[in-house]
This record gives C-alpha cells, structure tokens and sequence, in this order.
C-alpha cells in the first residue's frame, strides 16, 4: 500500500516539476523495520521509506565533508553548461552563458535559487517544498477520495498517517543522493539539536535493508531471524540500549551463522548467542558497526570505495567514555536476562 502510493506521488512529481529545476524525486525505497520484517514496536509501526534525489537537468550534484565530522556531508549544487541541447533544439536555456535578465523572462529559476542556501541543497527547505507538494498531489489521486491523508510537522523529513476505516499507516519519507552507484546515501533523517540545515548523515539503510532482503531469500521458510529480533528488542523498550545496537548484534550474527542455523528449533539457542555477543560488546565497550569497515559485508550490495577497509565506527564509544554510563548499560543487561 505504502510503495504504491509513493509511487503514484513521485509519478505526479515527475509530471508537475517537468519544466522546473527542482530536484527529481527517483522511485521510493522501504527500509527500517518495518520493510526488514521486524519491528521494535507492535503497535504504531512507522513505515520509512527513502526517496533518491537526482539533479535536474543543469545541475549536477557533489558530496564535500561536512567540517571535521567525516560522516556527514553537504551537497554543493553546480551549474552546468547546457548550450549544446539548446543547439539541438531542446528548449532550455543555459544558466551560465544566458543573460540574467532573460534567464528571468523565459525560465524558471534555478535549483541554486529555490531549495538552496549558499551553493548547498539545503535540508528544512527541500523537505517543506516536498510537504507542500504532497498536500496538493494528494487531492489529484484516486484515494484522496476514501483515505484520509494528515501530514505531520516536521523539519528533516516528511511524516504524514494515513487512515481508511480501521486501518492506519504511519509513514516518514527521507530524502537521500547517493554515493555514486553504491547503496549508500547522504539523507535527511532527523538528527541532533544544532546540526546546519546544509547537512546530510550517511545513512547505511538502504544497504542494510537489502541485506536484511538477501537473508530472507536464503534461510528456511520457517526461519525466526526476525522474531529473534523483534523479542528482544521489546524487552529492551526503556533501556539506554537502542534498537539498532540490537539489530547490529544480530546481523554481525545472520553475517555468521549459516542461513539454515536460524529455524524455529534453533530459537533459544539464537537468543543465547544474542545475548552473548551483546555482553561481550559491553565487556570490551566496543561493537562495531555492520556496514562501514566491515570486510565480510556481501559483495552483491555496493558500497563506495574503500568503504569495507575503512575504520568501523564503536557503536559503544559513549560507554568507553562514560564509567557511569557503562556501569548503567551492565546493570540493565542484568535486568534483561533476569
């Protein structure tokens, strides 16, 4: 329901934006839990969905390091010479070789001038033009007319529930440009208080969703990967633990044990293994990350380069720093197995 609907709108998109220098919303992808076949929560699932951006025509998007923090980036919006395509007869004027003064008559202005701050796609602009839009899309498609759309505020991403009878979808889309052809993007997902609006996190989710995928399509019908999961981190709701420490547990796991190792009869054992690696992470403080600097992740999913080389970030750094944060995390691992 969710893909097809977000289908439907980036169709509209495509069609209302078709002579304008807004970026072009590419075709949908579902991650998190939701679309990996777990969730932390069994009621109010949110269904993520990462929408790609692609430059319009004219410009051309680069990815620069966002300071000293090496995981986030801006992304610098250029100008390109398009006279060719006006001399095959393709009506568009070329941004850098035209006078401004026609530039304003004949043509819509330019990326740099609508969603950007300075040369960089600015995030809170790009997600209030799409909120904008989807509040007028809507009302051209077909379920406008028995679904019941409400958008919710939001300043680094689009969240809106939608409801038809008993039924009820949360949704949030982020917006992502990728790292050349890899799975892995740049994204507006929320972040910390403070952070420039001009800066996009590398996000790992549409890499770790097509993990999540390739595992599906290898382990027994019966398997209980996503069970493990989804019970443990319901036990673990109102711990420091986050769901996605757990979830790096377990596909460090899924990356180990054989697919046919993970049915049902395998359950308590998985649970046991789980738990173990998770107490082992708290002892050394240290669990690296799945995706980035990991040398076993699949080949079959595309990461930039040097990105399975690169030092792994510790998911557990905060513990390593904070004796009283550590001594907390231990004591709730306790609780949990008791």
């Amino acid at each position: 329901v969710i893909m097809n609907l977000m289908d439907k709108l980036t169709h509209i998109f495509r069609q209302g934006l078709s002579n304008s220098f807004y970026p072009v919303p590419q075709q949908a992808i579902g991650v998190g839990s939701a679309f990996e076949g777990w969730s932390p929560h069994a009621q109010d699932v949110v269904y993520q969905v990462l929408v790609p951006l692609s430059p319009p025509p004219g410009h051309a998007f680069h990815l620069d390091t966002a300071g000293m923090l090496q995981r986030n980036f801006c992304v610098r919006v250029e100008l390109l010479c398009t006279c060719t395509r006006e001399q095959f007869g393709e009506d568009m004027l070329c941004f850098l070789h035209h006078p401004e003064e026609e530039l304003r008559r004949r043509q819509d202005p330019s990326l740099l001038h609508t969603l950007c701050t300075g040369a960089y796609l600015d995030v809170v602009k790009t997600v209030h033009w799409f909120h904008r839009f989807v509040r007028v899309a809507w009302l051209l498609l077909p379920e406008s007319h028995h679904c019941r759309l409400m958008l919710k505020p939001s300043s680094r991403s689009c969240k809106f529930r939608l409801s038809k009878d008993n039924e009820s979808f949360a949704v949030e889309i982020i917006f992502g440009v990728q790292q050349g052809n890899s799975d892995i993007f740049v994204g507006s997902q929320p972040a910390e208080a403070g952070i420039a609006s001009t800066t996009w996190l590398e996000t790992y989710a549409v890499a770790e969703a097509k993990f999540f995928r390739q595992i599906s399509s290898q382990v027994p019908q019966d398997s209980w990967h996503c069970k493990c999961l989804q019970l443990l981190t319901r036990f673990l709701t109102g711990t420091g633990f986050s769901s996605y420490a757990l979830k790096t547990v377990v596909m460090h796991l899924l990356n180990t044990i054989p697919p046919t190792q993970w049915g049902r009869e395998d359950f308590p054992q998985r649970l046991m293994d789980i738990l173990k690696i998770l107490y082992c992470s708290l002892e050394k403080k240290q669990l690296h990350h799945f995706v980035l600097g990991n040398e076993r992740f699949p080949m079959e999913i595309s990461l930039p380069s040097g990105f399975r080389v690169a030092e792994p970030p510790n998911l557990f750094q905060h513990l390593a720093s904070s004796l009283d944060a550590h001594a907390k995390a231990v004591e709730e691992y306790v609780n949990l197995l008791n």
